[in-house]
């Protein structure tokens, strides 16, 4: 017997002798980080709400309880004895039964009024029928990749069950090494922004933190190199996604291409954004005429095997490493990756991308763990001089900006990452046109923006507290404002909007790389009553970078495929204070309240100036050991 199976075999026989003698356990399973428990009595378990909870907290193992499927009621009953223990108000959209894992998927408007207090009207359903209930939201805004995710993962359930069981079996294997040491392994964005990657490893596990690409080039992490896959992508035990922008995620599919075949544990928004943005990258691909780096069949494959986590959850992703994730602020779903390797041997957190401070959509970074020895720290605005406009004062800007235009009669186009920032960009301006700081206009939302708000929508407990509970509360979802529009007829659409009157225009892409962002060049920037507005960082050899250093003279592929030039009349205009980085101030804040310090940093994902200053600038004010790592060197730790 395997070391996995004798540890089942025990852990049935530790729940056996800890359940009342009336509640049987038929089978005990790991399916990835869960330990899952079948019964024939799950009505019983569920009149002990408690029982869960302290099986949970003497194995020191997240548990989910299913019953047998020979022991449940029928769909079709079920379905009515469920509907009658919801109040109508949760506004159930679908009911979907899973007779293979004895689930039942409920689709809600309002998933609270399905749980219930502390988890009361789950254990209703299940005394009631014996499924074991899972609970969604309905997107308030249709959203065609939630939808498309969901109905994927539902179809490969079967395949999807091999894999966690396979997973679970490699997170509870036996330890092969006696030896303790702690590496990471810089495999992108160091000295440089993009293609962030990096290699987590121990004598017993290899772990891959983010696979992304480059924003205006065709540097890609180095993933063939030694030090990175060795034997190859089969040798990584995990993948851990911190947020879904492109720099960060984009390059996670082709490691299914190389072979590998294991989990990847990132945020739910964080699985459903990355699916978006990845299918987008392959089209933008496409179109450029540049060979794609892998298919989109190869997408599914990095959804089908993501094992999503919430915040605040310690979950065991290896024999020796615990992982928790928590909010960073920075994006839906981004993370504060922390790891507690070995037996309290060492921690190491990964920032991924922060945002200190509170924004408009999101809560502030969360920099409280109970231990970490080294932090690894995004630097994009770590250079001395890198102190953003205060949010307040941008906001004011941007209305100025706005107003001034308006009134001769041209529009505003901002260039908006289809995540975040635009989200960011649409409570400005719907709170500035009810407040009637700015005249009501339409706000016409361009590219993947309006599938990107959809997703925000699905998620609102990760956006900030008081406008989740605008959106769960009040009914006053501030997305759903009547001036936002969504382009999707194309070039006549853009005519018409070019045509007409005082508008906004929020279009990808934020860098102004490609997408449709080209086309609104096109019919607005000969035209000096209009304004661009850039809201974002613009990396070094974007277009973006360029027209607001004063290119005037823009190369573009004209419609019929000919190229031209255009003289940029429009004005132009830099509102900082947007970002969904944390600036100077920011960065260095994070770690001066960490509590304890870490003992080392290493500085990245900023250029060579911002990650060496932020370095010497937090070795000098804290005295911890900082490091500014180029690519492709290792850091040994113990």
């Amino acid at each position: 017997m395997s070391k996995v199976e004798q540890q089942l075999e025990d852990l049935k026989a530790t729940i056996t002798s800890e359940l009342p003698s009336d509640i049987s356990v038929s089978d005990v399973k790991y399916e990835g980080p869960e330990l899952v428990v079948y019964t024939r009595d799950p009505k019983k378990f569920a009149q002990n709400g408690d029982l869960i909870r302290k099986l949970a907290s003497q194995l020191r193992k997240r548990i989910t309880v299913r019953p047998d499927p020979d022991v449940l009621s029928r769909p079709n009953t079920a379905r009515q004895d469920i509907l009658e223990v919801i109040p109508d108000e949760a506004g159930v959209t679908d009911l979907d039964f899973h007779v293979d894992t004895g689930e039942v998927v409920i689709e809600a408007e309002k998933p609270g009024m399905v749980i219930g207090k502390h988890g009361s009207t789950l254990r209703q359903i299940t005394q009631e029928v014996g499924w074991t209930p899972e609970v969604v939201r309905t997107p308030p805004i249709e959203s065609s990749t939630v939808s498309n995710v969901r109905n994927f993962l539902k179809q490969e359930r079967e395949d999807r069950r091999d894999i966690l069981e396979k997973v679970g079996r490699q997170i509870h294997r036996e330890e092969m090494s006696n030896e303790e040491w702690v590496r990471i392994t810089t495999l992108g964005c160091c000295r440089e922004v993009g293609r962030a990657s990096f290699i987590l490893s121990t004598p017993e596990t290899r772990i891959l933190i983010d696979c992304g690409d480059k924003p205006g080039s065709d540097d890609v992490p180095y993933l063939q190199v030694e030090e990175a896959l060795g034997a190859g992508a089969s040798t990584i035990d995990a993948v851990v996604l911190t947020h879904a922008h492109l720099d960060h995620s984009a390059l996670l599919p082709l490691l299914f291409k190389y072979g590998y075949d294991g989990p990847i544990y990132t945020t739910e928004p964080s699985r459903d954004l990355m699916g978006l943005l990845q299918l987008d990258y392959l089209d933008v691909a496409a179109k450029e005429g540049r060979v794609p780096p892998y298919e989109s069949e190869m997408v599914r494959e990095a959804i089908k095997h993501t094992i999503p986590l919430e915040y605040g959850d310690v979950t065991d992703i290896a024999p020796d490493v615990k992982l928790t994730f928590h909010n960073a602020g920075h994006i839906l779903g981004s993370s504060v990756t922390h790891f507690h390797i070995g037996d309290g041997l060492y921690n190491v957190a990964f920032s991924g991308d922060i945002h200190y401070e509170d924004t408009r959509l999101f809560n502030g970074a969360v920099n409280d763990f109970p231990r970490v020895e080294t932090l690894v720290l995004e630097s994009t605005y770590g250079g001395r001089n890198d102190y953003q406009t205060d949010q307040a004062d941008s906001e004011e800007r941007l209305k100025e900006v706005i107003n001034e235009t308006y009134e001769k009669g041209g529009k505003v186009v901002i260039p908006a990452f289809a995540v975040g920032r635009s989200q960011e960009m649409m409570l400005v301006i719907e709170e500035a046109m009810r407040n009637g700081d700015i005249p009501t206009m339409p706000v016409h939302l361009d590219g993947m923006i309006w599938e990107a708000t959809a997703i925000h929508t699905t998620y609102p407990e990760y956006l900030r507290d008081d406008l989740r509970d605008r959106i769960f509360h009040d009914d006053e979802n501030p997305f759903l404002a009547p001036q936002f529009n969504h382009i999707d007829g194309g070039e006549d659409e853009r005519q018409d909007v070019a045509d007409g009157d005082p508008a906004i225009i929020l279009s990808t892409s934020g860098m102004v790389t490609g997408g449709p962002i080209m086309s609104w060049l096109e019919h607005l920037g000969g035209d000096p009553d209009n304004t661009m507005v850039f809201v974002g960082y613009q990396a070094q050899g974007t277009l973006g970078r360029r027209i607001q250093t004063g290119w005037d003279e823009i190369p573009l592929n004209g419609r019929g495929g000919r190229n031209k030039t255009l003289s940029l009349e429009m004005d132009v205009e830099t509102v900082d204070g947007f970002s969904g980085h944390a600036d100077r101030a920011g960065l260095m804040n994070f770690v001066k309240t960490m509590n304890p310090r870490p003992e080392k940093v290493l500085c990245v994902h900023g250029d060579e100036s911002s990650t060496q200053d932020l370095s010497s600038s937090l070795y000098h004010e804290f005295n911890i050991r900082t490091f500014a790592p180029k690519n492709l060197e290792t850091f040994r730790f113990k």
